[in-house]
């Protein structure tokens, strides 16, 4: 059975850093901001990765 508080690692956290990470993307490229954009390009990456990460931990 799985622990409680896996709803906010598989479908909560993931969004936030998706949609923060899509805003440094966007803002990133419109500005020729290479870090900003990296960072997003970044985050966005370890948004996919990290439910399955943490939840093969949890579950």
């Amino acid at each position: 059975m799985a622990m409680m508080g896996t709803t906010i690692f598989s479908h909560i956290l993931p969004v936030i850093f998706g949609f923060f990470a899509l805003i440094l993307i966007i803002s990133g490229s419109l500005e020729d901001n290479n870090p900003k954009l990296g960072l997003g390009v970044a985050l966005f990456v370890i948004a996919c990765v990290f439910p399955y990460l943490v939840l093969s931990v949890l579950i």
